[in-house]
């Protein structure tokens, strides 16, 4: 006997949701996901390697549960006068905001988010019980310090998500805005900085902020700039009293010995493997100025990867392109469409692939 997915006892929030999920399709180029075009280096292959090798005759033994040399090390990258009693790593960046709102949500508390944003933000607020409010954003992507402020008065959340520089639209937050919304929250303040690495220069980082704000949280992760998508390292930096907070739901030895070892390595390399950001960067920019002369809205961005539109249909657009090998975003905005920069060669075919499609 078999039973369908809606005979089994479901919170009620949860009836007819969805799995978070991009396509995953075998395509000569991939540029939906937003992950880093180039391999890990060959040198670095050769330094994690080494350090997972060194770990697997004690793996009988769990790991660091803390993670305190990993956490040591990702403070020593961040800066900004930050120790480990600063920093948290997890599996991945939506591990430690799951397990923020695991902390300072759940039954009963309210987060707060502006879309269009991040689509995990109100998929892990109801998966933890928490009730997700929608701020949204004006017609042009922006979100204003009046209107930010307005929403956490009306709606007095126990969490706020903030999305810098914003997914999908690419663009970085304005510091003034965050800095209102932490200073009039009475919640926790999450500043998702997954793709941090890649603003235009001169972009400040809400780590500036977090000790003049104790319930401020900033998250980041590997799985861009490094190069470690498949890894899955993500970390947040906040007050100690937070990271303290953040242990008291994490799992048991939830990071393994094994992936401690992989992003110390990494770490430890973190020139060499950053070393493609600036290639990215140009391919960001020329993805911008390209689709500009073509006519195309396109939204300012200081992540890697450049969200445009001013389609009819859209969908149509995105399944033309499929068809001529090029696979980039649908992320459910009418007439708009998120493509990854990648390399040289992958922003030739994404544009002539587009070219035809539009034709």
């Amino acid at each position: 006997m078999t039973i369908d997915l809606n005979d089994l006892p479901l919170r009620d929030e949860l009836r007819g949701m969805r799995p978070y999920g991009a396509p995953q399709l075998d395509v000569p180029v991939r540029l939906n996901t937003n992950e880093n075009s180039y391999a890990v280096p060959d040198v670095v292959v050769d330094a994690m390697a080494k350090a997972v090798q060194d770990e697997l005759r004690d793996l009988n033994r769990y790991p660091d549960r803390d993670a305190v040399a990993l956490r040591t090390d990702l403070a020593s990258y961040l800066g900004h006068g930050l120790s480990a009693a600063n920093t948290w790593a997890a599996n991945g960046s939506n591990e430690i905001l799951q397990q923020l709102l695991q902390v300072f949500g759940g039954p009963g508390r309210t987060a707060l988010g502006f879309t269009p944003a991040y689509s995990m933000h109100p998929l892990i607020s109801v998966g933890t019980g928490t009730r997700w409010v929608d701020g949204k954003r004006a017609g042009d992507f922006s979100l204003s310090v009046e209107h930010a402020v307005a929403q956490v008065r009306e709606h007095r959340p126990d969490v706020v998500f903030l999305c810098s520089p914003n997914n999908p639209t690419g663009t970085a937050m304005p510091m003034d805005v965050i800095e209102a919304v932490a200073a009039e929250s009475t919640g926790m303040v999450i500043v998702d900085e997954a793709y941090a690495e890649f603003a235009r220069p001169g972009t400040p980082s809400a780590l500036t902020l977090l000790s003049a704000y104790p319930r401020l949280v900033v998250s980041r992760t590997m799985s861009k700039a490094f190069a470690l998508a498949g890894a899955r390292l993500g970390y947040l930096a906040a007050d100690p009293a937070v990271v303290d907070a953040v242990q008291l739901v994490r799992l048991p030895y939830h990071l393994s010995a094994l992936t401690q070892a992989a992003a110390r390595a990494a770490l430890a390399c973190a020139d060499t493997l950053l070393g493609t950001v600036e290639a990215i960067k140009e391919q960001r920019d020329r993805i911008v100025a390209e689709l500009r002369t073509r006519g195309l809205a396109v939204a300012d961005s200081d992540a890697n990867f450049v969200l445009f539109g001013g389609f009819a249909d859209s969908a149509g657009v995105w399944r033309r392109m499929l068809d001529h090998g090029v696979l980039i975003r649908d992320v459910g905005l009418p007439g708009w469409l998120r493509v990854t920069a990648g390399t040289p060669e992958e922003t030739d075919a994404f544009l002539a692939a587009l070219d035809r499609s539009m034709s």
